[in-house]
């Protein structure tokens, strides 16, 4: 079968996954509620799996569902970015593309982003810059920048990313040895890992009262000025540390870290793409910040 034919219905999927509402898809849509369901019987026919599961509470995606949205969604984005281009007029990107990004945002979320944008634009020219430390765009002629926390107030452009929580974790040997914590004042008997944002008293909230910060008056037993460092660190048995938990999902699924004091996490991370563009941003900054969003949301949607 010619799948170009099954586009619409691919696009009509992702509106109705999005939307996790027929109804709402439909009128996003301008079409009929029996039209978008008519067109996914007919789409999950043609696949022979079953994508959407219906049931009282609304719906849920299947595993051939989620599977599959994730490619719908970029393509998505890349339609509505092919008519955009074509309106404006505007010609391909060429060029350096410089950007500094947070340790934390390096392998899931930035590398992801730029090898499909550079499939997309193959003239630019990535160049990146892996700090956790903060980097003025003009005076580092930097086109872009991923950071994580409160925003300072600047004259650039600032676009919401999404958010990530902090976790206490360790390695099964570190927690063997030295035994499981079980109350926040107990981490005054364990060895305490610190990176460059994170200072005595440690802010530290229950999983259920999310709005009530409880300041921890802490020892550390080590610093460090980047996540990698503090990540290994922990990985060699040294002690606890509380990273992002989407950044030590891969030593979760591994058994090399486990989670500790689950009832608690650290701060709730805002993370932003700032850009220096005062005008219309140019095409590829637009599309990479689509990308970054995507695969953002993506790695936080595995923890």
């Amino acid at each position: 079968m010619n799948n170009i034919k099954r586009l619409p219905a691919l696009l009509i999927f992702a509106e109705v996954a999005k939307q996790q509402s027929f109804t709402l898809a439909a009128k996003q849509m301008g079409m009929s509620k029996s039209a978008i369901s008519q067109q996914l019987k007919r789409l999950e026919d043609d696949i022979g799996q079953q994508l959407l599961s219906r049931h009282t509470r609304g719906m849920s995606l299947t595993a051939a569902g989620e599977k599959l949205l994730g490619r719908c969604e970029l393509l998505r984005d890349q339609v509505e970015l092919v008519i955009e281009e074509l309106d404006s007029s505007r010609e391909t990107p060429t060029g350096t593309f410089a950007l500094t990004i947070p340790h934390s945002c390096e392998k899931d979320v930035v590398v992801p982003a730029l090898g499909q944008l550079c499939k997309e634009f193959p003239l630019i020219q990535p160049q990146i810059h892996v700090t956790d430390s903060a980097q003025d765009l003009i005076q580092n002629n930097l086109d872009v920048a991923i950071y994580g926390g409160e925003l300072k107030d600047s004259n650039y452009r600032a676009l919401p990313m999404g958010s990530a929580s902090e976790i206490f974790c360790a390695t099964p040997a570190y927690v063997q040895k030295h035994g499981l914590p079980h109350q926040l004042h107990q981490l005054q008997d364990h060895n305490l890992i610190a990176t460059s944002w994170q200072k005595s008293p440690l802010a530290v909230y229950s999983n259920h009262e999310l709005t009530k910060k409880i300041s921890l008056d802490v020892n550390f037993f080590a610093n460090t000025n980047t996540l990698p460092s503090a990540l290994e660190m922990a990985r060699h048995d040294m002690g606890i540390v509380l990273l992002p938990e989407f950044t030590v999902q891969s030593a979760f699924a591994s058994g090399k870290l486990v989670r500790v004091l689950p009832e608690h996490q650290g701060r709730q991370w805002p993370f932003y793409m700032v850009h220096r563009f005062q005008g219309e941003k140019p095409i590829h900054i637009t599309r990479f910040y689509q990308l970054v969003k995507h695969y953002f949301a993506k790695a936080n949607a595995r923890v």
